[in-house]
């Protein structure tokens, strides 16, 4: 008998307050349990298309320094 007291004195306003807030929820539990495309960057830690190869040990330096230009270096181990 308690709940039926409580439905019958909600008002419109909190039905629809009621309403938001459950599809809020759904809709992060729906984000949360669907599978994900495939993103390579997101999935490699790296944008670039030699994510696992050890054969060829590349890496980007950036330095910059007050005072002088920037350089980008990149080297080959």
């Amino acid at each position: 008998m308690g709940e039926c007291d409580y439905v019958a004195s909600v008002d419109w306003q909190q039905a629809i307050a009621l309403l938001i807030v459950a599809s809020a929820v759904g809709l992060l539990v729906w984000g949360r349990l669907r599978r994900r495309r495939f993103n390579f960057a997101r999935d490699t830690h790296c944008g670039c298309s030699t994510a696992g190869a050890a054969a060829s040990q590349q890496s980007i330096v950036f330095r910059a320094r007050k005072g002088e230009r920037p350089q980008i270096l990149m080297k080959t181990k």
